[in-house]
């Protein structure tokens, strides 16, 4: 039987072939299942979200549940609902500020567009019509609209659309002196600099001590606002619940998605400081011209909350600090071993730097029945928090046999 090559596969080579692709047929805990049968060990969690695992009955009743009262409506003025208000609450409640607002969406880059605007915007009604500069750092990813394409530092996903979104700059990553030169020389038209605390996509690459202080130091000496991107390191991911309150930086804007609500249903937001949420709200007659049809959908909404209580009640959180300690202990075995040059991370989220492309083994790795990423020269390890001490060793072992072999 010929296979239907209508499917637009994202970041694939469109010449490749429906029949080449691995089709996933079921899930359960940390292991996908193909239609042949074989299983394979989710080590990137799908796509760095679905935290709690697959098949959990307590989010998909909760969608059922909702779906048999409220299958969809629009959040836009004069309209809400119960799950997006609740779900609303709950990542207000797990966020590192007082009394923040959450702006709800669908995906990772819908929130980060969202989160430039609504920098844009308060700089503007600041008075600092200048203030349109976004800095961004080498290796950071930011999501695929023109804004997020735009603000990611991964040079090669940013070539070949012609012209984005101007005022942009880069800085090199973790340099704090460079950051320091570019606030010296453009500062007062700086808007914002926008950081994953922990940069995921990129490669794994966790801040060098003080760094990120350092970045909230130079921000509040310019009138520039620190956009936090969560949508990786949201939701327990690096420990916490945010990356904010694993290093101890609190933000004027925090991007988040996937992990809120594993992925069941597409949920991301913007979750909008104090300080910046009470500037928005100052003026009766300001309107926030801003959102999309599928904000605040009850569907998402629900899930959300579903996988939010079930984070917190299995102790999901903690559980991302023990994986990573069983990883560090299998990946320590391979740099005594010679195998691994290195590694790197935080929480549950790894890179073992192989030293060479990465590509080949994670491809090897697949084969074996093991889901990785390869990015560079490393290969990326970020399975659900639910992982089994027995397939994180299934990791490492399988990381050592592709080495071997390929």
């Amino acid at each position: 039987m010929t296979v239907p090559n209508n499917l637009l596969h994202p970041f694939a080579y469109p010449a490749k072939s429906e029949s080449e692709f691995v089709n996933v047929v079921s899930g359960e805990g940390a292991v996908i299942t193909d239609d042949t049968g074989k299983q394979y060990i989710d080590g990137m969690a799908s796509l760095w979200y679905c935290q709690v695992g697959h098949g959990r009955r307590p989010i998909i009743e909760a969608i059922q549940k909702q779906a048999d009262k409220l299958t969809t409506y629009n959040v836009f003025d004069p309209f809400t609902n119960e799950a997006a208000r609740e779900v609303a609450a709950l990542i207000a409640e797990k966020s590192p500020f007082d009394d923040p607002r959450v702006f709800l969406g669908c995906s990772g880059s819908e929130a980060v567009d969202s989160a430039l605007k609504i920098a844009r915007i308060v700089q503007q009604r600041r008075g600092h019509s200048g203030k349109q500069i976004i800095v961004r750092r080498t290796h950071g990813y930011h999501g695929t609209n023109f804004g997020g394409t735009s603000a990611q530092g991964i040079a090669l996903n940013r070539e070949g659309w012609g012209d984005l979104v101007p005022h942009f700059l880069e800085v090199p990553n973790n340099n704090i002196e460079e950051l320091s030169k570019v606030f010296a020389e453009h500062g007062s038209n700086i808007a914002a600099v926008i950081s994953e605390p922990v940069q995921g996509a990129g490669g794994v690459w966790p801040p060098e001590d003080g760094y990120l202080q350092g970045m909230r130091k130079l921000c509040d000496q310019h009138n520039a606002l620190l956009i936090f991107d969560e949508v990786i390191c949201g939701f327990g991911r690096t420990g916490s619940w945010f990356g904010a309150q694993t290093f101890g930086v609190t933000p004027d804007l925090m991007t988040f998605a996937k992990g809120v609500s594993s992925g069941y249903v597409p949920l991301s937001g913007v979750i909008v400081g104090d300080s910046v949420a009470q500037e928005m709200a100052a003026e009766s007659d300001f309107l926030f011209r801003h959102g999309y049809t599928y904000s605040g959908h009850p569907l998402s909404s629900a899930a959300g909350v579903a996988n939010i209580k079930l984070i917190e009640s299995e102790g999901l959180i903690d559980r991302a600090n023990h994986v990573g300690k069983k990883t560090v202990e299998g990946l320590d075995a391979l740099v005594a071993d010679g195998i691994v040059k290195g590694y790197r991370g935080v929480g549950a989220m790894w890179a073992a730097d192989i030293g060479r492309d990465a590509i080949p083994v994670r491809n090897d790795m697949l084969t074996r029945g093991v889901i990785a990423r390869g990015v560079g020269e490393a290969v990326i390890w970020c399975p659900p928090l639910i992982v089994e001490d027995e397939q994180v060793g299934q990791f490492v072992e399988t990381l050592a046999s592709s080495l071997a072999a390929v």
